[in-house]
């Protein structure tokens, strides 16, 4: 039974391990393609998609801050529900405040979901690129150029850009969840594009039109509709380059309820397995990069588990005193993760610098006495996006926002 404990855990501390590595990544290429702050070539037109739904609070300034982006050629298609008065009312007053730039489209679907009303808007594109945003998001008014730049110097279908979560103050988990943001796109979608697969962000991505009408849009029943359409990219041999700059990233808001976090994270995590069980990802070119997107695609639910363990190792070694090679296997993921929290606090003094807001001593205790219950939370979540896809529901939980990451960006006070 010992031997079994101390496989399992080498397991665990292997995938606990390459999660680490991830994260340190774009510090190992300091060769990355740098960020031009402007190029003035206005070669590309843009559709930036925007899609809302009971987003009143936090709606308008996204459509006035995307409205007054640096760039002479593009277009806002503000995307909003039959049923939802709000939001449109919103809209429409956004697009009366910026006449020729803002177009309200209206989603007749049923049920609703993100993809769907992307999938309504796609018709209306004009631009030779779609940009896809999120109700909430504080857009840099560079960032256009700056992709434009990426399309007209490299060949690749889309460009993925920095995204990143702002209110690390809010609660103990939010500062958890801003961590896992900034190193997602700091380094992690890095690599993943390296290695010829990537699973895309769900917003601040860019895409050629002719390719997302190639590929038929997004998939209507998907809820990770981001790494849906990552994979069917890379499947079909289309190459994604990823920017980041921490200037240029686009700041959004984290759950503040640990119901939302988790809702969230179901939503997310059963999106995955939902592309993992598509299979077109055995489209691939190579039996080796098959099965690293295999890995890629279970790697919510494998570092769930490992999460889980942790609070079973801490009980074992301070409560139940159980027997010391048994300890030892069930420590051994742990040791990487202990790095991890490591890791965690420098990033978070660059967070602080990306947010405008320097992070107190609390913060850096969140990150470390917090770690085994924001592991849980993982866990719990895995658990309910296995539950829902067993059972068939595919529902969109969708996340609520209140404007928290509007304070404190010293850089975007205007966006508040």
């Amino acid at each position: 039974m010992e031997w079994v404990a101390l496989v399992v855990s080498a397991c665990l501390a292997l995938i606990s391990a390459t999660a680490l590595a991830w994260m340190l990544h774009a510090w190992w290429e300091p060769d990355a393609p740098t960020v031009p702050r402007r190029v003035a070539s206005n070669a590309l037109s843009f559709s930036l998609l925007a899609p809302a739904r009971h987003e009143e609070t936090v709606f308008g300034a996204t459509l006035d801050r995307l409205a007054a982006l640096d760039h002479e050629d593009y277009e806002v298609l503000a995307i909003v529900g039959h049923d939802d008065p709000g939001t449109t009312a919103v809209a429409e007053a956004a697009s009366r405040r910026h006449p020729g730039r803002i177009r309200v489209i209206v989603d007749n679907s049923v049920p609703k979901s993100k993809p769907k009303a992307l999938n309504t808007a796609l018709p209306y594109c004009r631009g030779d690129v779609i940009g896809i945003f999120d109700a909430e998001d504080v857009v840099h008014e560079g960032l256009l150029a700056a992709v434009e730049h990426r399309f007209v110097t490299e060949d690749v279908s889309a460009v993925q850009a920095g995204v990143q979560l702002i209110n690390f103050w809010s609660t103990w988990f939010s500062c958890h969840n801003a961590l896992e943001y900034y190193f997602w796109f700091r380094s992690r979608l890095g690599y993943q594009a390296s290695t010829g697969m990537i699973p895309l962000g769900g917003n601040t991505v860019f895409f050629k039109r002719d390719v997302v009408n190639e590929l038929g849009g997004w998939d209507d029943d998907c809820l990770a509709e981001d790494c849906e359409i990552g994979i069917r990219l890379s499947s079909e041999g289309h190459r994604v380059s990823v920017m980041y700059d921490p200037d240029l990233v686009t700041r959004e808001e984290a759950p503040v309820t640990v119901s939302e976090f988790v809702r969230q994270r179901t939503r997310w995590d059963q999106g995955f397995l939902q592309v993992l069980l598509k299979g077109y990802w055995m489209k691939l070119p190579s039996l080796r990069l098959r099965m690293w997107t295999l890995f890629t695609l279970s790697t919510p639910l494998l570092s769930a588990l490992v999460g889980l363990t942790i609070p079973f190792t801490l009980l074992g070694i301070f409560v139940l005193k159980l027997p010391d090679a048994f300890v030892l296997a069930t420590f051994v993921p742990l040791v990487p993760v202990l790095a991890t929290v490591g890791v965690q606090w420098v990033g978070l003094v660059d967070l602080g610098k990306i947010a405008g807001r320097r992070p107190r001593l609390r913060d850096f205790a969140r990150i470390a006495l917090g770690t085994p219950a924001f592991s849980l939370m993982l866990g719990w979540a895995a658990i309910r996006a296995v539950g829902r896809q067993a059972r068939g529901s595919i529902s969109w939980e969708k996340t609520a926002h209140t404007g928290l990451h509007l304070h404190g960006v010293t850089s975007l006070e205007e966006a508040a």
